[in-house]
């Protein structure tokens, strides 16, 4: 077996103080080109074990718009992440080379239906759901070795579960693999 080089933490409650912080600092920094930023990921999930970094989603009138504001999101750590993904900019705060918050942002658009935001309502909403994602997730740990082999294997659990969150709010199944 190959040791895993991926962490999952048991549920921090700070962790959503620390999103909140980050959204207020985003916030200041450029006050009117984000219409929306949430915490999303797993740490945004009371008892849910999750990587330890800080999941934001946030909604802009333009992606283009917010290359001119990089200089602001550089000030606060927030670097650009290119990953392959089209729909959307990703920025990494790193300090010292450890990742603890990542910076999604999409078009105002497209923010109703994010599955990423539905899905964290879903497991919010079904601790049995969130239960079985913990599972998964530290099971991983002892399979996987790279954060996109750990993507990966989590999609299938995403897909079913963000199908039956999109069908409970009268929407159509959409893939969750991005790239």
């Amino acid at each position: 077996m190959r040791p895993a080089t991926i962490a999952i933490a048991d549920y921090d409650p700070r962790w959503p103080d620390m999103a909140s912080a980050a959204i207020a600092e985003l916030q200041d920094a450029s006050p009117e080109l984000f219409t929306e930023i949430e915490h999303i990921g797993s740490t945004s999930v009371p008892g849910l074990a999750a990587k330890p970094i800080i999941d934001l989603m946030a909604a802009t009138a333009s992606l283009r718009e917010v290359r001119d504001h990089e200089p602001a999101l550089a000030r606060l750590g927030f670097t650009p992440h290119t990953n392959g993904m089209n729909d959307r900019l990703l920025y990494v705060r790193a300090p010292e080379g450890v990742r603890t918050h990542i910076l999604h942002v999409v078009t105002q658009a497209s923010w109703p239906t994010r599955y990423q935001r539905i899905l964290r309502d879903h497991l919010r909403s079904h601790p049995e759901e969130a239960a079985r994602y913990a599972e998964l997730k530290r099971r991983l740990t002892t399979t996987v070795v790279t954060p996109d082999e750990y993507t990966e294997a989590k999609t299938t659990f995403i897909q079913e579960v963000t199908d039956r969150a999109r069908e409970e709010h009268g929407l159509p199944p959409e893939p969750v693999w991005e790239k």
